[in-house]
């Protein structure tokens, strides 16, 4: 007699997913609209590309038992109100630390040395001949960044800073002086990190304080020099400052890795600009570290769906 499938409604989820799931979850494909069977027969929910999880939708899914997010960021669901109804939420902290870190640099590298500009220039028909004066960029070395959250990223992005030899500043609720006889990082005041730093690191996590942390009063105490990276969430910096600042040079250049809304229209004039470098939510995009979180959402799962504490939880 063949065993009854446990039914789990999940947005788009990836062929390795779907195959750590194993034959005994039976993947229902994510429908939230009224009525849905999905909603109706679901225990299970597995958030994967972001889609938005309030009380409203869980009281739709009348046997939900758990709700598992590929990722960390959990901006997307409802926790107090999976809280109010006893619904355990897991994430997947720790794992994507060393990759979202590099990403970091990686994208403070490519807008401080044009390797984006320089790319499209090299593979140009403008491009005839060597000339030492064009696409002049910022030293890295030596220069100074000033992270914006300190938790497990932005620890992660210090580490890698020290290699470069520059001096970090590091701006958090709450001061970490811990971190700082570890990691040699300095704590100053948010508006003190935005006029010192050559580069401002985005690594918090939003939340209704973080919510346009950087806009146009920002954007005015930074260098003319500044470059900003944002691999947090796209909502922590308005993009129509961002946009004025980069088109009025108001600023040097910025990287961002999220935006608001994600992806951008693709009319959007931020688009438009040769001093951003733009890249699709890649922090987490390695091998290694995609595939921890696979089994990091699928152990989660597993627990909620036998009634067992989630390994990590929100």
């Amino acid at each position: 007699m063949a065993t009854e499938k446990i039914p789990v409604m999940g947005d788009g989820l990836p062929a390795a997913l779907r195959e750590m799931l194993g034959p005994e979850i039976e993947v229902l494909e994510w429908d939230d609209s009224p009525g849905s069977p999905a909603l109706a027969k679901a225990v299970g929910i597995v958030t994967y590309g972001h889609p938005h999880v309030d009380g409203s939708l869980m009281d739709r899914v009348p046997n939900l038992r758990v709700i598992s997010n590929h990722g960390v960021g959990v901006d997307h669901i409802n926790i107090e109100a999976a809280r109010s109804r006893t619904i355990p939420v897991g994430n997947t902290p720790g794992c994507l630390d060393a990759s979202t870190a590099d990403m970091t640099m990686a994208l403070l590298l490519a807008t401080a040395r044009n390797v984006v500009v320089g790319d499209h220039f090299a593979r140009s028909a403008e491009f005839t001949h060597y000339d030492p004066s064009q696409l002049i960029g910022y030293e890295v070395s030596g220069s100074t960044l000033g992270i914006v959250g300190l938790g497990r990223i932005g620890k992660q992005v210090a580490r890698r800073a020290k290699a470069f030899d520059m001096p970090v500043l590091y701006y958090n609720r709450r001061r970490d002086e811990a971190a700082e006889r570890e990691l040699g990082v300095t704590y100053v005041a948010f508006d003190d990190l935005l006029r010192q730093s050559d580069f401002v690191s985005l690594n918090c996590p939003l939340t209704i304080e973080t919510t346009n942390l950087i806009g146009t009063r920002e954007f005015s105490l930074m260098k003319p020099t500044g470059i900003l990276l944002n691999m947090a969430r796209g909502p922590v910096v308005d993009h129509d400052a961002l946009y004025a600042a980069l088109h009025s040079r108001r600023i040097a250049a910025a990287g961002l890795d999220v935006t608001a809304p994600e992806p951008l229209p693709r009319q959007h004039p931020l688009l438009g600009l040769s001093n951003l470098v733009i890249t699709p939510h890649l922090g987490s995009a390695s091998n290694r570290t995609r595939h921890r979180m696979i089994q990091m959402t699928v152990e989660n799962l597993r627990a909620g769906l036998t009634g067992q504490a989630l390994p990590w939880s929100v």
